[in-house]
């Protein structure tokens, strides 16, 4: 795809188009599916399908890409779910490393926090295809029916539906600000790199809920660990495992406060934190490798 712009050639406005929205369709698939991969995979399909429309016949260029988008996205993440049912251990979304400035868009960061896209992973495959359209892009009930072959009046009563789903299992806790963030992310790297449970302790909220994917290729916890003292020595555990290689050093991964470790340079596990008033509130810790592809540069998201 090339936009012909500086090099001689006349401009192409489908490509222009597709990449003035790329990042926002990336958004949608990613919401969509939790797997950066797929979500590749999906705008490569929508690149497909967009570039053999007749441009003239198309109103809204965004509104038509988020419908193709859509619906390549619905397909996959029915597939999904058939390869999640035979996952070893607790599935988690893919992580992205994300730019500082996504923390200060409290909607998108909220959207594709890791505590966010599990709440997203309880919902059907058109639920949540309404939900992320409505709720997180602002779509029009018209614009969505489009997207999911379904009338105005069943996407209203899915989004409805999905609503309360979501409002019933949505993590508690309301914004937490830059500085609260760094505090608690550098007191957990040096309970982390020191061992220190009580320091740990401290950190994590009394039902803080910590889960681990290392997808059947790395050793991780077969079922999520409930309660600070169980969590804290779990965690203190695993540092023993490291080694004099190992490394931490922090991040933004979804929009929030993340810890990249890594050993003899690689990295071993990404864990990203839901805070809530100073405390950790929920752990999840991603080891399969097959998921950390994309914490080598940041990824471009957006609403």
């Amino acid at each position: 795809m090339s936009s012909g712009s500086g090099d001689g050639r006349r401009p192409d406005p489908a490509t222009d188009a597709f990449v003035a929205h790329r990042n926002l369709l990336f958004t949608v698939a990613y919401e969509m599916l939790g797997s950066a991969v797929d979500a590749e995979d999906v705008l490569q399909e929508t690149w497909l399908r967009w570039s053999g429309v007749e441009l003239a016949t198309v109103r809204d260029h965004r509104a038509y890409l988020v419908r193709i988008t859509t619906r390549q996205a619905l397909g996959r993440l029915r597939a999904l779910g058939r390869r999640k049912e035979s996952y070893v251990g607790p599935w988690l979304p893919e992580p992205l490393l994300t730019s500082p400035d996504v923390a200060d868009q409290v909607e998108l960061a909220d959207s594709i926090s890791m505590a966010m896209m599990m709440v997203l992973e309880t919902l059907a495959p058109t639920e949540r295809a309404v939900f992320v359209l409505r709720e997180v892009f602002a779509l029009g009930y018209d614009e969505i029916a489009e997207a999911v072959d379904k009338t105005q009046a069943a996407v209203r009563q899915i989004a409805h539906r999905a609503r309360a789903h979501v409002a019933a299992r949505r993590p508690r806790g309301g914004a937490v600000s830059a500085d609260e963030a760094r505090t608690a992310i550098a007191a957990f790297q040096r309970a982390v790199e020191t061992g220190d449970l009580q320091g740990l302790l401290d950190l994590l909220a009394p039902d803080v809920v910590a889960l681990s994917d290392g997808g059947g290729i790395k050793q991780a916890m077969p079922r999520p660990t409930v309660g600070a003292e169980r969590v804290g020595r779990l965690l203190a555990a695993g540092v023993a495992l490291w080694g004099p290689t190992g490394t931490a050093e922090p991040a933004q991964v979804n929009g929030h406060p993340a810890l990249v470790l890594r050993v003899d340079g690689e990295i071993d596990v990404v864990v990203a934190m839901r805070l809530d008033e100073g405390r950790i509130t929920g752990i999840y810790s991603v080891r399969n490798p097959e998921k950390l592809t994309h914490m080598d540069r940041e990824t471009a998201v957006s609403l």
